[in-house]
């Protein structure tokens, strides 16, 4: 899955499947989550957030089912 680098001093960069709404998110810390059935709408949103990693918190985190795969 590609990977867009974004400006956060959390979050590393985010990389979205339409086709399986599947997301992944890398951290600096080396974490790389991945997060399954988040529409696109939410990829989307996270993108334009002015805090990345509050977006995650409040609106990713704990809300999809979520696999460690780094880190």
């Amino acid at each position: 899955m590609l990977h867009q680098p974004v400006q956060s001093t959390n979050v590393l960069s985010v990389g979205y499947d339409d086709r399986s709404s599947t997301l992944q998110i890398a951290f600096h810390s080396g974490s790389l989550y991945e997060y399954t059935r988040v529409p696109a709408e939410v990829h989307t949103a996270l993108l334009a957030a002015a805090s990345k990693g509050g977006f995650v918190a409040r609106h990713i985190k704990g809300r999809y089912p979520t696999r460690k795969l780094a880190g």
